[in-house]
């Protein structure tokens, strides 16, 4: 899987992060905030059904979740999601999959270039950058906010030439699998993460276990 590769662009929800640990109370609360506000009826929510939106830009997640609320209205509760995550991370409510540090630091000591590249915002890559301590292993990190949200895809086209060739594009959700398809870059689906099976019918690969990756890197 990591043959001649020399750069490694990883996701971070679902691949490296088990989110669902900080983002389903944060879903709750803003759906909470809807409810009360009137804006929607009360239901209960699954952490399986929560965890199909773990991947998508708040932008987009917002758009196909709630099309007819104001976009004052989304951006309020996509507010409160980021802010209750904030504070469940510092709290240290979030945790890596097990195996990813030893992942991450196995594959820098064999020389891979780490890329992060996340949906996510600024603010969060900047806590999970510092709470996880990943400067020691990631030589860039690249959030779809600082791009005004773009798709992944189009991200991976804008700085592809500018990496070390082979790259690599590691990830759970069908975004991944795209941004590595449509610029003829290999893929590895992640299927302990949170994407269906049919997301990862483009994927050259697929693992169930980050740890797979320390067999891959010594081949």
């Amino acid at each position: 899987m990591l043959s001649d590769v020399k750069t490694i662009i990883f996701d971070f929800d679902g691949t490296l992060h088990e989110s669902i640990r900080i983002y389903a109370p944060a879903f709750r609360k803003a759906y909470a905030y809807l409810v009360n506000e009137g804006y929607v009826e009360d239901r209960h929510w699954a952490d399986e059904e929560i965890s199909a939106w773990l991947g998508y830009s708040p932008l987009d997640m917002w758009k196909n979740f709630l099309p007819e609320l104001e976009k004052s209205v989304r951006e309020k509760a996509s507010l409160i999601i980021r802010d209750e995550m904030s504070s469940l991370l510092q709290n240290k409510r979030g945790r890596l999959y097990d195996g990813a540090i030893e992942v991450l630091e196995h594959l820098k000591s064999r020389g891979y270039l780490l890329v992060f590249l996340s949906n996510c915002r600024e603010s969060y890559k900047d806590a999970v950058r510092d709470i996880y301590g990943l400067d020691k292993y990631f030589v860039e990190f690249i959030t779809t906010e600082a791009h005004g949200f773009k798709p992944k895809h189009q991200i991976v086209r804008e700085i592809k030439d500018r990496l070390d060739q082979e790259i690599l594009i590691i990830g759970d959700r069908l975004q991944d699998i795209e941004a590595g398809f449509l610029n003829d870059i290999e893929t590895i689906a992640c299927r302990y993460g949170y994407g269906k099976e049919e997301e990862f019918i483009l994927a050259n690969h697929i693992i169930d276990d980050i740890s797979e990756l320390l067999k891959a890197a010594d081949i």
